[in-house]
């Protein structure tokens, strides 16, 4: 009888067991989902109220966003292993004695997170402008702790740790309100110069895009081994950039067909000595 009653008693004492590990199990379950849902709910209210505010720019609300979405998640995976019994306190203070060793086996992580603060304060770039970071080109959609992304002009998106960023030159276009657009047409040297600028001229003038203040510059920049090299310099507005240069590429060559000026192209000349 005494076996019986043991073997009850253990009996009862692993279903009880498994009972609390299986209410931990739910409740650690249920602190996941809330704690991740609660993290990107606090993110994405965050960012929308900071960009109410006409003095917060957006590269740093998105920041601050993914700053406090981290932390919540954090906050939920230290409830959870409270659940099972891990004493917190002790946690926190291993982690703290083993912070060097943990800083040395996630420097690359711990890099991307100080290059994302160093890109937040120092602002070589915002979001919505155009950049080029280490030979890939996009426009900057989002910087993250860890991460720099970047949308390509057909739509592929371009992830960049910060680290790579931060120690890249950096070339951002769109800086500056206003660009130069720089163009060379290349004229036949039977070709009345004067004509084919004032031709050029005409077509610069017929385009609001092509600002006038500077002056357009049309001069001749080059007697190259084929052609007269016309070099054009005009000013417009950085988003006007690309549109502009095709159309004008366009549209010289058309006025150039109307006007009779050719554009010539290379040539060999082949001389056979007869005996």
């Amino acid at each position: 009888m005494d076996f019986l009653k043991q073997d009850s008693e253990q009996l009862d004492a692993l279903i009880s067991a498994a009972l609390d590990l299986g209410l931990s199990a739910v409740a650690a379950a249920v602190i996941i989902i809330a704690g991740f849902w609660l993290a990107g709910f606090i993110q994405r209210r965050l960012v929308a109220l900071l960009d109410r505010s006409a003095r917060m720019d957006t590269t740093v609300s998105r920041f601050l966003g993914s700053l406090a979405k981290y932390a919540i998640i954090l906050v939920t995976i230290i409830a959870v292993l409270d659940q099972f019994g891990v004493e917190t306190t002790s946690l926190v203070a291993v982690l703290g004695a083993a912070g060097l060793a943990v800083g040395l086996a996630l420097q690359g992580t711990l890099s991307n997170v100080a290059a994302g603060v160093m890109l937040l304060l120092f602002r070589p770039f915002r979001i919505g402008q155009f950049v080029e970071i280490g030979g890939q080109s996009g426009t900057v959609d989002a910087i993250t702790l860890f991460t720099t992304e970047l949308d390509t002009p057909d739509n592929v998106r371009q992830i960049i740790p910060n680290s790579t960023v931060w120690g890249s030159a950096i070339i951002n276009y769109s800086h500056h309100d206003r660009r130069r657009l720089d163009l060379v047409f290349g004229i036949s040297y039977g070709d009345d110069m004067a004509k084919a600028k004032a031709v050029i001229e005409g077509v610069l003038a017929a385009d609001s895009r092509c600002q006038t203040d500077p002056a357009p510059v049309v001069v001749i920049g080059n007697l190259g081994d084929f052609s007269v090299d016309v070099i054009v310099r005009v000013w417009c507005l950085s988003g006007d950039y690309w549109a502009l240069k095709w159309d004008l590429l366009e549209g010289v060559k058309q006025a150039f067909d109307r006007e009779g000026v050719s554009i010539p192209f290379p040539t060999n000349t082949v001389i056979r000595e007869t005996a």
